[in-house]
């Protein structure tokens, strides 16, 4: 509370987090803009049928439920956020993204733009996929059978007016974002996926409140989601700081002295995107269980995939889900942070780490302490993303796909996240300014 007053206290600060607010509050009021074209009366049924889970339940958390209002920011910024993971993973294997990354700011702004580009074409192909989906009352994403018609004038200039809106919406937030970063506080990414999420939980809790005993259901559930809390923020921060060395140097006629710092090293490097990628992959057979036949051994196929992949609360979704979380946080984590490029910077710096020799060896111990720091970090976003809807499934039984989405680890993990790095830009401005209150309070 005594931060938030010295925000207030501090005009230049207090416009920038006044900026980001209004941002926010500009992207609620288009998540619930219709899109033309639509039959709303389609669309109350289609948010029915989502909240049962399914593909479209977890989509539609990264959109503020805007995806199944078919509105405006439908798309929400997950297109440039995949833009942004596709750059990252093409830049290990190709030269001239490498290159530009060795830029600095003006390779950066090459690489930007590149990702501005992508998302405008990944946002034209999910509006032209959603516009066919949703013909046909939205397949296999909703969880169940759908007859549901949610674009009754299916005609070649509706079909473009819509995926252009959905198209230009992306964009649109995609723009909002950035002026966020630029002129408001925090990461305006982020933070758009902050107030996505956040926007979900008042219902996720009506729903446990509205279940039989609620009021003692959700206490149970606030005091597991407190507890989780303390547990996210306390892995969040922690880190293995490895020390560092640098040689003295003469410039000119001055001889600057040795200095020592450390290569912080998170427990938990990979950050959300492992369960967002895990969640991806375990929903493709889902999608591509519609492409089956209807009878014989296809119909038994697609059962045995609605039942066990298609249902979050499913103990083998479940256990399938973790495995994939594990494994793709090694792989992202083996992308975000390279030993290799780390220890061939440390060497032309003049920098090293005491007792270890500069080169293969600095990059032989950083692959070690990375791998062993790694695995309790995916244990971590595995078991974050697994026992809220564990409790989920206790608490409302097995009909809780919808709302094990919404309170789930990854919800949480993201606030959680969001919220840690806005205060630490909050606190790094303060410093700035070198407020005395704030450095009062902070000893």
């Amino acid at each position: 509370m005594s931060r938030i007053g010295n925000i207030i206290k501090v005009p230049d600060l207090r416009n920038k987090v006044l900026f980001t607010i209004f941002m926010l509050v500009l992207y609620r009021f288009g998540s619930y803009l219709p899109v033309p074209g639509i039959d709303q009366n389609a669309v109350t049924a289609i948010e029915d049928q989502a909240r049962e889970g399914g593909v479209l339940a977890f989509l539609q958390l990264f959109s503020g439920r805007a995806l199944t209002r078919f509105s405006l920011f439908a798309l929400g910024i997950m297109p440039y956020i995949t833009a942004s993971i596709i750059m990252q993973i093409l830049t290990v294997v190709i030269p001239k993204l490498q290159e530009w990354q060795q830029q600095g700011a003006v390779g950066q702004r090459k690489t930007t733009q590149w990702t501005r580009y992508l998302t405008i074409g990944i946002s034209v192909l999910q509006s032209t996929g959603l516009v066919f989906l949703f013909h046909n009352g939205g397949g296999g994403l909703t969880g169940g059978q759908s007859n549901l018609d949610l674009v009754p004038n299916f005609t070649p200039q509706t079909v473009l007016l819509i995926v252009t809106t959905f198209t230009a919406g992306s964009a649109l937030l995609m723009w909002m974002g950035e002026l966020i970063t630029q002129r408001g506080i925090g990461n305006g990414m982020s933070l758009i996926i902050f107030c996505s999420v956040v926007s979900g939980l008042p219902s996720a809790f009506s729903a446990v409140y509205s279940a039989e005993n609620g009021a003692t259901k959700l206490a149970i559930f606030v005091g597991f989601f407190l507890v989780l809390l303390v547990f996210i923020v306390f892995v969040e921060q922690g880190q293995r700081r490895i020390p560092v060395q640098f040689a003295k140097r003469v410039v000119g006629r001055r001889m600057y002295a040795g200095q020592s710092t450390y290569i912080p090293l998170k427990v938990n490097q990979a950050g959300v995107v492992p369960i967002i990628f895990a969640s991806a992959v375990i929903n493709l057979p889902v999608l591509l269980s519609q492409v089956l036949p209807s009878d014989g051994w296809g119909a038994s196929v697609s059962k045995w995939i609605n039942d066990n992949l298609a249902n979050t609360v499913n103990p083998f979704y479940l256990l399938v889900l973790g495995l994939l979380i594990v494994g793709f946080t090694y792989f992202y984590t083996a992308i975000a942070f390279d030993p290799v490029q780390q220890a061939d910077n440390l060497r032309k710096q003049g920098g090293f780490i005491p007792g270890i020799r500069p080169g293969p060896q600095t990059e032989s111990y950083l692959t070690r302490v990375l791998n062993r720091i790694t695995l309790p970090g995916a244990v971590f976003i595995a078991i974050l993303a697994i026992t809220p809807t564990i409790l989920v499934r206790f608490l409302l039984g097995a009909n809780a796909s919808g709302a094990a989405y919404s309170i789930g680890g990854t919800s949480l993990l993201i606030a959680v996240g969001v919220a840690l790095e806005t205060m630490k830009q909050v606190d790094s401005q303060l410093m700035m300014r070198n407020y005395e209150g704030f450095l009062s309070t902070s000893k």
